[in-house]
């Protein structure tokens, strides 16, 4: 999820951007709905926070720890087994 003030620092800085064009408007409105815009469109591209990347990203590295740890020991086991008579 986008923090919300990524979206809101956004929208000011568009808002600012536009504000020439701005005067003839409502600055708030269009502050309003730039901001609307823009958190439509991060929800609907899905992105995901740098610490739920990072968060997964360790996950992902423990369970790959573990299946390698049960991979050699079903090698060993397999070993063991070929060995015994």
């Amino acid at each position: 999820m986008i923090k919300p003030q990524l979206v809101e620092g956004l929208a000011e800085q568009f808002s600012q951007f536009l504000s020439g064009e701005a005067k003839v408007l409502d600055q708030e409105s269009v502050r309003a709905q730039v901001k609307s815009m823009l958190q439509g469109t991060f929800d609907r591209l899905d992105i995901v926070s740098r610490e739920e990347f990072d968060a997964q990203k360790a996950v992902l590295l423990r369970t790959r720890e573990k299946v390698e740890a049960l991979e050699k020991q079903l090698q060993t086991l397999d070993e063991q087994l070929q060995k015994a008579p």
